[in-house]
């Protein structure tokens, strides 16, 4: 049967354009959906590879380079990026068992796609064939097409073997730390080690501050259900809701307005300690206030009076600026880009009832949030961070009026950056008592923080 002259033409006598077809446009679809998923894995490897010659960290190298891609791409290169860091050690080991010869040295980025390829089977609900394809259309986006084979060897056995691969590997590779932190944890915390690496290598909660000068927790976890966002109050802190869901900032209600601030569950209990210990109007010194979640607190207690801020990094003290400015509390504040520990420098010689000292460390009780630690830290850096806390403990410590209260943080789960460094401190000064002393490790709503608050005579 033929086809009718009107159905091939419009009423010009032109041909009709045809509609795409549904199958088309799926395919259309389709294709712009595997460039995107190229792009995003080629952003993670240089932003990996950016990352390990020394070029920041993922706190400072992600938004750099989330900003160059879409809105809708922005959180997969976040759980790629943070997925690298996080199981890098594990995946090295993995991948060392299913290649045959190590790769180049030049071929870093296809050993960082493979170890992308491999996160995702091993610790995503990926499907294969969505991480094999990927991983082999971004070999050829990285002008390596010769590796197309090898690529999709390589995951399609991971993937036949995992269980195999996965029980393989000995304890040190399976909890993915570097091995100078697993040997500090060890002697450290010998019935607790792998617990703790375990916790370092979970998805940390998202856990928000909820300002009391403005709401109560009541209220604002009834305007969290109100948006279909599910809390719970964390008991020790008085201002903590835990979010079943970690959701960006913008989601949350008031946010903008200054009603709430995200901070972890340990983090938020510093300024507690410090209310506990002084009367109300102390001046308050926060010695390493950057980025500013705990002065910010300290504001909206209103339990301080004058609230001096200092950190020596002026990029980071901006944030504080910011967090400050959204809150409505820069004027509560003074803030200033100075070394606490050269106090000649910006001290006016009048004492302070409350010090807080936040201080450097290694941060290995943050790991969860910050996984690129394992990838930064060196066990070296463990000396001179303690060196740099005794300092800013002597040199603070006479700037506290007597019957004052300093608190001391570290966001470590390292005795040498907690216990160790208060005991040998509290050794060398007979004005001082430790009037409460915590540690927490790693899990459930809370980092790995250490607490000291002592109190001069």
């Amino acid at each position: 049967m033929k086809t009718s002259a009107h159905s091939r033409t419009g009423p010009s006598g032109r041909p009709r354009k045809r509609a795409p077809s549904a199958k088309r446009a799926a395919q259309g679809a389709a294709g712009t959906r595997a460039a995107a998923a190229v792009e995003v894995r080629i952003a993670a490897i240089r932003l990996l590879e950016t990352l390990l010659d020394g070029g920041g960290s993922l706190t400072r190298l992600l938004p750099i380079a989330q900003a160059a891609l879409p809105m809708a791409d922005r959180a997969l290169l976040q759980a790629c990026a943070y997925g690298l860091a996080r199981w890098s050690g594990q995946l090295d080991a993995v991948l060392a068992l299913l290649l045959e010869r190590p790769l180049k040295a030049r071929d870093r980025d296809l050993q960082l796609l493979l170890q992308l390829g491999l996160f995702q089977l091993l610790h995503t609900r990926t499907p294969t064939h969505a991480a094999v394809d990927s991983s082999v259309a971004t070999a050829v986006a990285l002008d390596k097409s010769w590796a197309r084979g090898l690529v999709n060897g390589v995951l399609r056995n991971a993937d036949r073997r995992r269980v195999e691969l996965l029980a393989t590997l000995d304890p040190r590779a399976e909890l993915s730390h570097p091995d100078w932190l697993l040997d500090a944890l060890r002697d450290d915390w010998p019935d607790a080690w792998r617990a703790i690496a375990q916790a370092n290598n979970e998805r940390a909660p998202m856990v928000l501050r909820v300002n009391l000068a403005k709401n109560d927790r009541e209220h604002y976890q009834r305007l969290l259900a109100a948006a279909d966002l599910i809390a719970k109050p964390l008991d020790d802190a008085p201002a903590a809701l835990v979010l079943d869901t970690a959701v960006p900032v913008e989601s949350l209600p008031g946010f903008d307005d200054g009603r709430v601030s995200v901070q972890d569950g340990a983090a938020q209990l510093a300024i507690g300690f410090l209310i506990n210990a002084v009367a109300p109007g102390a001046r308050l010194l926060d010695a390493c206030a950057a980025p500013g979640g705990k002065t910010a607190q300290a504001i909206e207690s209103g339990h301080f009076g004058d609230i001096i801020a200092l950190d020596h990094d002026a990029g980071r003290l901006a944030r504080a600026a910011d967090t400050l400015a959204r809150l409505e509390l820069s004027e509560r504040a003074e803030l200033l880009v100075a070394d606490a520990g050269d106090t000649d420098a910006w001290w006016d010689g009048q004492a302070f009832e409350a010090i807080l000292i936040d201080a450097p460390c290694t941060g290995t009780g943050v790991i969860r949030r910050h996984p690129d630690i394992k990838l930064l830290r060196r066990a070296r850096d463990v000396d001179v961070l303690v060196d740099e806390q005794r300092r800013l403990l002597e040199t603070l410590w006479p700037l506290l009026a007597p019957g004052g209260a300093m608190l001391y943080a570290t966001c470590s789960t390292l005795r040498a950056e907690g216990e160790r460094q208060i005991h040998a401190f509290l050794d060398r000064h007979a004005d001082a008592t430790r009037v409460h002393e915590e540690r927490l490790l790693p899990g459930a709503a809370r980092d790995g923080f250490y607490h000291a608050l002592l109190v001069r005579q």
